[in-house]
């Protein structure tokens, strides 16, 4: 199992989970410091954990570091989580450069495309299928306003893993996107301080608080469960019921 922003927020939680189950786990972080201590945890929950230090941005080393991914995971990874991103910064779109636009599709998107188009190479050559997640988000389809390149980017995601479960149903290579709902992480910090805008997304959710990081971690686990043959082309929502309020 490979999860990338394995280091922290949601991706740890995906880790832990999946580590619970009982996979070997390959976490992808680009802060050595935090990833040495995402592991340091991780192993010492028991779980068999392996790092490497990735630059996602960097499109060109993605297939370097998954080469050196499968050595560390014993020649074989069947599943891939496609959780790293950047929210990007807010503000009005007549005001976003296209710099910025580009680096939050580059990071968001591209990276897992790439991540997804290695990943398919090596479960096809191995032949025994496996389990492609993306974890997309809410504003995939909750209008995000002040944040277009984030919403565009997680929206993408999900043609992008409807696409692929089509295409590689053949394989036995199931794709399927998480969409979770508001998350206590590090990224979401800013909104979770502000007690109006964190009152604000508790007050339309029925469950009447935030996920934590292993609630969402619990659903990526399953969504890579070798078991699950017959699952692909969804989109998971897993947010207390935010979008049915």
């Amino acid at each position: 199992m490979l999860v990338t922003g394995g280091n922290g927020g949601i991706g740890l939680g995906i880790a832990e989970a999946v580590g619970a189950a009982g996979a070997q786990v390959v976490i992808w972080g680009r802060q050595p410091e935090k990833t040495a201590s995402a592991l340091d945890h991780l192993v010492g929950l028991g779980i068999t954990a392996h790092s490497v230090i990735c630059d996602l941005t960097d499109l060109d080393s993605i297939a370097g570091c998954f080469d050196k991914s499968v050595a560390l995971a014993g020649g074989r990874i069947d599943s891939v989580i496609a959780n790293a991103g950047t929210p990007g910064s807010v503000g009005r779109f007549i005001d976003l450069p296209f710099e910025e636009w580009s680096a939050v599709m580059r990071l968001n998107l591209d990276s897992a495309m790439v991540l997804f188009q290695c990943a398919a190479r090596h479960m096809i050559d191995a032949g025994n299928g496996g389990a492609l997640v993306a974890v997309s988000s809410l504003t995939a389809i909750h209008g995000a306003a002040g944040n277009e390149a984030y919403g565009a980017s997680k929206a993408a995601l999900i043609g992008l893993t409807r696409a692929l479960a089509v295409g590689l149903a053949r394989h036995s290579i199931r794709v399927n996107a998480l969409l979770p709902g508001w998350t206590t992480t590090d990224l979401t910090s800013v909104v979770h301080e502000n007690e109006k805008l964190r009152n604000a997304k508790i007050d339309r959710t029925p469950v009447r608080r935030w996920a934590d990081p292993s609630e969402i971690g619990a659903v990526a686990a399953f969504l890579a469960d070798p078991r699950l043959t017959f699952h692909t082309g969804d989109d998971v929502v897993v947010d207390g019921g935010y979008t049915k309020f």
